[in-house]
Parts: structure tokens; sequence; C-alpha cells
């Protein structure tokens, strides 16, 4: 009981301080106007017998209280996560830790925690760490020397920075710089209905899936990607491959079965593992796919990762569409997705 009082006595001063870094760990009522308030809340402060502290929303709603119109209590300010991802994005290169981000979000740090990864799928950590890791990439290919650019990405000299990139990025530092010289990629380039498709693959599997008008250019994409990498036009195994996702493309098969090698954090992992469960001929929302991988809030890092496919039409993010139904944004063309969508759905 003793613990519980003062607990308690430690919250009724956050109320009265005012203190937004509370705001999500709990809320109170006050009984003489039958509403409920964040602890931040504008509002005049109650007398204390005549507040009661609430460890949620819908604890105080059984109470028959309702929520205070000013501080709205029961509203989540999704836009508070955006815009510390933003932060997050332009700080990159420092080392944000959680603290830092919860007194930046004027939220305690177990909110913060619970917040983030609730409307984004992953912990603020783990989004940064994606950030850092990008920014690492941009660097390199840049031009930079691994030690540089990983001071410059705020790695300073961890030697497991090494151990944690080959995970991420299936080769080695110095091996991304260069561009993979010791890889063989072959590639293969077929028409489709939805024009010219290139596939490309390691002996791994397909890394790459575009849709275009021009050969030239969508084998210089390739070389972008891939810049030192020994590039094998025709080979037999892209060709058969080729094949199997041109089926997607002229709308003739659901899903190409061909194996793949494509880097992923976890979260897009999971996404686009959701996505290829999408029957053909139907779609679902960005919400939709959020809400069903547990993190209803998390629309737009779904939207992300839908964007960074690297192997269209293998996964299927041309049927994930806006909320309102419109097809919303793809990589190859508004035309070319709703062509995709109404062969799925005639030949579903």
């Amino acid at each position: 009981m003793q613990a519980r009082d003062s607990q308690e006595d430690a919250r009724w001063q956050a109320v009265l301080e005012r203190d937004r870094r509370q705001d999500g760990e709990f809320v109170y009522g006050v009984l003489t106007t039958g509403v409920y308030c964040r602890p931040s809340c504008p509002s005049r402060r109650p007398r204390r017998e005549n507040a009661r502290i609430y460890a949620s929303p819908a604890e105080a709603e059984r109470d028959g209280l309702r929520a205070c119109l000013r501080c709205r209590p029961n509203e989540a300010a999704a836009g508070d996560v955006a815009r510390l991802c933003r932060f997050i994005e332009t700080h990159a290169e420092q080392r944000l830790t959680l603290a830092v981000l919860a007194q930046k979000a004027g939220l305690s740090e177990s909110h913060l925690q619970r917040k983030f990864r609730h409307e984004i799928g992953v912990s603020p950590r783990e989004y940064a760490e994606t950030c850092r890791m990008r920014l690492l990439q941009e660097e390199l290919r840049n031009g930079a020397s691994v030690t540089k650019a990983a001071v410059e990405a705020g790695y300073g000299s961890s030697s497991r920075l090494h151990e944690r990139a080959a995970k991420r990025l299936g080769v080695t530092l110095r091996a991304y710089r260069d561009g993979s010289p010791a890889e063989e990629i072959g590639c293969a380039i077929v028409p489709t209905r939805l024009g010219l498709l290139l596939v490309a693959g390691t002996s791994r599997g397909v890394c790459q899936v575009a849709l275009g008008d021009r050969r030239d250019a969508l084998l210089d994409s390739l070389r972008d990607e891939y810049p030192k990498a020994e590039i094998v036009k025709n080979s037999a195994q892209a060709k058969a491959w080729a094949e199997a996702v041109r089926q997607v493309a002229d709308g003739l098969t659901g899903a190409a079965n061909v194996p793949l090698d494509i880097r992923a954090t976890a979260f897009q992992r999971r996404v686009w593992n959701f996505l290829m469960s999408i029957p053909r001929g139907e779609t679902r929302t960005y919400s939709e796919v959020a809400c069903a991988m547990g993190h209803p809030r998390a629309s737009r890092a779904v939207a992300r990762a839908c964007a960074t496919n690297p192997v269209a039409l293998v996964i299927p993010c041309h049927r994930v569409i806006r909320g309102d139904g419109s097809l919303a944004g793809y990589r190859w063309g508004i035309d070319r997705k709703k062509k995709l969508l109404d062969a799925e759905k005639t030949t579903a």
C-alpha cells in the first residue's frame, strides 16, 4: 500500500508540474467536472481531494468520466512519432539514446518505447540503426574508405560494426564499397504486357526485378546497384526466372516460384512476407497490412517497406492500396499497377 501511495504522490506531482513526459503513462480524473486529462493538460489544477489517478483512459471511463476536450487524452498523437522519425533520419550519425529521444518527444522512455513500436513496428533503437546503416551505405557508395564512412555514419571504430554490416548487407563493408566485385549476377530482359521486364539474380536467387520501356535504362539501373559486379546477360538461370516472373506480369499466375537473394530489415521482411500471402485478385490497404502485423499505427512504415521492395511482382507490393481505394504511388507507374490488378481480378 505504501508503494502505491508513493507512486500516486509522484504522479500527482507530475500533474502539478504539467510534465509532458508522463503523458501516456497515466491520466487523472477530476470528480467535480466529470472529465479526465493528460498530466500536461493546460487546464486549471483541481484540489487534490477532487482528483483521482488512473492507469489508462479506459479505467477513467469505467468510472463514468469523459475525455477532456482540450488535451484529448484518449487520442494518440501520431504526429509526434512521425516528427521523431524525421529527427532520427536527419541526425542518424549521432548516438541517439532512448533518453535523448524521449526528451525530444516530451515523453517518458517507457511510453516512447511502446508508442514508437506500436506505430512504426520497430523500436526507436532499431529505427535509428536502420537510418545509420543507410547513411553508412551512402558514404561507401560515394567512395569513402570503410573507416571514414564508419566515422561519418556515427559508428566510430566499433569492431562489432563489421559483423552487423555483414549480416545486414550480405557482404563485407569493403566488398560493398567496391560494388561486390567478386559477385556474378545473371540477368535477362523479356517483353510483357506491362513493357520490358528485367530479372537479375546471383547464384542464391533473384536480387532485382524491374519494369521499363528501354533495355539500356534497365541495365544501367542494375549496374548502378551493383557497379563492380560481373553482369552476365541472358544466363540460362536468369532466363528461367524471368519467364516465371513474366507469368505474373501478364496476369497468368499469382506468384512466381523463384528463390530470392535480398537484404532486408526484420520489419521489411515481415511486411514482404505478408504481401506474398495476399491472394491474387485481392488488395489490402496500408492500414490493413499494419493491423494484420499487430502494429495498427505503422501504415507509414508499411508504405516505406513497399516502396523499397527490390523484387516487384515476386513480392506483390502492387496489391497494397490507399485507405480511400486509390492506387497510390507505384515505382513502375500507376498505369502498370492498374493493369496488374485488373488482370489479376479477371483471372483470379
